[in-house]
């Protein structure tokens, strides 16, 4: 995939009225005097770094195409994504979600205005991998390997080497590498060569198997709290991207991103889901070494029962 710098300037001025420019902040990590960056992908209008995709292949859509209609498919944050910037547009918008979808997302998706269907999370699956579904119309907002989606979430590399120009290492949740491989590709068109470093929870780390087999594979997909990133498999049309623009993958237990989801708001006052405190928990893992080192907190739309027990010391189920 060539994306130019210019390409993500372009992104980036479209989406002003639609993304904000978030800010990075600071973090001295537990039993430790390491600090990090994090950047704030939580403040987003829709709480999620989605709205940079959603928001960057609407608006350069073919306007007759968009004017029948957008969809995606996605567990919740994508599809307020697309939602934010269809009722933005005016246009209708149609979201395919998985049966384990929080509710609190999905009711965020409804207040925006979408038409959700739910179907069995195999049945999800398959939709992101033929990038359609059948008597939907319009626009398919594919929410990982549309270029243009890829592309709007490499702004979010320019906003960091902004802040933090000497940065060498960025931590980025990893659900199915949109984000990862975008921030990696706007490190490159910048001229920087700090390496992205893939975040996944053992319940379902599919980008780790692969790159241990060396080739896209599929896993064993066990649900969790941690609803935002994994699947069951790395997307066969990313693997080029993740094998070649990501340093690895952190694995972190469900256990240490509860950790790091309570770390966040004890320490940060930062409210974050399980997929966006990934980052942090592999941080604090030990396992990651970087002079100046980002974590990207990518969103904050966690079921507030979740979060409780969370910050009571418990693991929500």
């Amino acid at each position: 995939m060539n994306i130019t710098l210019a390409d993500i300037e372009d992104a980036r001025r479209r989406l002003r009225g639609f993304a904000l420019r978030t800010p990075l902040v600071r973090l001295t990590l537990p039993d430790s005097s390491h600090e990090v960056g994090l950047k704030l992908e939580t403040l987003q209008p829709i709480g999620s770094f989605k709205i940079r995709g959603a928001g960057a292949a609407m608006t350069a859509a073919d306007p007759a195409v968009l004017a029948r209609g957008v969809y995606t498919a996605s567990a919740g944050n994508m599809a307020q994504g697309v939602a934010w910037c269809a009722r933005a547009l005016h246009v209708p918008c149609t979201v395919i979600v998985p049966d384990h979808a929080p509710a609190t997302k999905i009711a965020a998706v409804e207040r925006l205005g979408a038409t959700v269907i739910r179907v069995p999370f195999e049945r999800w699956w398959q939709v992101l991998v033929e990038h359609s579904y059948p008597g939907l119309d319009g626009l398919f907002v594919h929410p990982v390997s549309d270029p243009a989606v890829i592309t709007g979430n490499a702004t979010t590399a320019l906003e960091i080497l902004e802040d933090v120009p000497d940065v060498d290492t960025v931590l980025v949740p990893y659900g199915g590498g949109g984000l990862s491989c975008g921030i990696a590709l706007g490190l490159r068109a910048s001229g920087s060569t700090a390496r992205v470093i893939a975040c996944e929870v053992e319940t379902a780390a599919p980008l780790a198997a692969s790159l241990r087999a060396g080739h896209a594979s599929q896993i064993e997909y066990h649900p969790s709290f941690v609803d935002g990133i994994g699947g069951r498999s790395v997307l066969a049309e990313m693997w080029p991207l993740a094998s070649t623009l990501l340093s690895g993958s952190v694995v972190s237990s469900v256990a240490q991103i509860a950790d790091s989801v309570r770390v966040l708001a004890e320490r940060a006052h930062i409210v974050a889901e399980g997929a966006g405190a990934a980052s942090v928990a592999a941080a604090m893992s030990g396992t990651v070494t970087g002079k100046s080192i980002v974590c990207v907190i990518s969103g904050a739309n966690i079921d507030l029962g979740k979060l409780a027990t969370i910050l009571a010391g418990g693991i929500p189920t």
